[in-house]
């Protein structure tokens, strides 16, 4: 996105530009304390804890990311969109600016780039941090879907104007509305309007098709038995997107993992109820 509509977007006055390691980041900063590194999903951007921020940012030091080729992040290199290379990216980044964070705090594929940046040779702490994952995608696309799925979002960030092509019919309002509401969340007309306005950017979707097409999540999943973080899993009981065994099935992976509940809230749970969201997580990380 077009750095010049900055002063628009959440917490904008929190906003600035990071010269790290490879991309040109969006970071935004606040509070002080411990700090807590919170990563967006595929297709979203440091948005979506637009109201979470300033919750948590009470009690620790918080750090904000547009991950590489997403929102306002502009990317260095077109083929360091896959899991690894975005965390390890994040980890050069984090040393760059001198963040050891204590959590990181990833929703969806972000809960994933959370729990590799968390592995040992990434981790930027030394050792490992408290991993959060809300309605965390750790499951590879299944059958016939898993082989193509990949495949033709490969095909489609090769092709030149295809971003351009995509933005244009899947930005109108109702087209957002209907997206947003199969994940099985209820967003406001802000939320919504934040949405339509990433999806009709070019960029960001070329960044999302490529951070898709580059996606490899089995060599992560066949390590979490051995995986040194403390996990907890907060899940969305309505969540449409990415169902809640899936968190189920993981934690059971994991040496240690807990899961927490939010009834009644789908995929962008954190985004429906940001307040009850935080609070969970101060406490989560207060037992920690």
């Amino acid at each position: 996105m077009d750095w010049a509509q900055i002063d628009t977007w959440p917490n904008a006055h929190l906003s600035r530009r990071g010269q790290g390691p490879v991309h040109r980041w969006h970071i935004q900063e606040a509070g002080r304390g411990e700090t807590l590194l919170l990563l967006h999903g595929a297709g979203a951007s440091s948005h979506s804890y637009r109201d979470v921020i300033p919750q948590l940012a009470k009690n620790f030091h918080v750090v904000a990311l547009d991950l590489p080729g997403h929102g306002f992040t502009q990317l260095g290199a077109r083929h360091r969109c896959g899991l690894d290379t975005m965390a390890q990216d994040i980890a050069k980044l984090c040393v760059h600016e001198g963040w050891n964070p204590a959590a990181i705090i990833g929703h969806s594929a972000g809960g994933a780039v959370s729990l590799r940046l968390a592995e040992n040779d990434l981790s930027p702490r030394g050792q490992a941090p408290v991993v959060i994952g809300i309605n965390a995608a750790l499951e590879p696309f299944k059958g016939l879907a898993g082989m193509m799925f990949p495949a033709m979002a490969k095909a489609l960030a090769s092709v030149p104007f295809t971003a351009a092509l995509f933005s244009g019919t899947s930005s109108k309002p109702d087209r957002i509305r209907a997206l947003i509401s199969a994940s099985g969340s209820q967003l406001d007309t802000e939320g919504l309007d934040l949405y339509r306005r990433l999806v009709a950017d070019r960029n960001h979707v070329d960044g999302t098709l490529l951070m898709m097409a580059q996606w490899q999540l089995n060599p992560l999943l066949k390590r979490l038995g051995d995986h040194p973080s403390r996990m907890h899993f907060i899940i969305g009981d309505r969540d449409k997107t990415v169902r809640p065994d899936v968190s189920v099935k993981a934690a059971a992976l994991l040496h240690s993992a807990q899961v927490h509940q939010l009834p009644g809230l789908g995929h962008l749970a954190h985004e429906e109820q940001p307040a009850e969201t935080a609070a969970l997580i101060r406490d989560i990380l207060q037992r920690e």
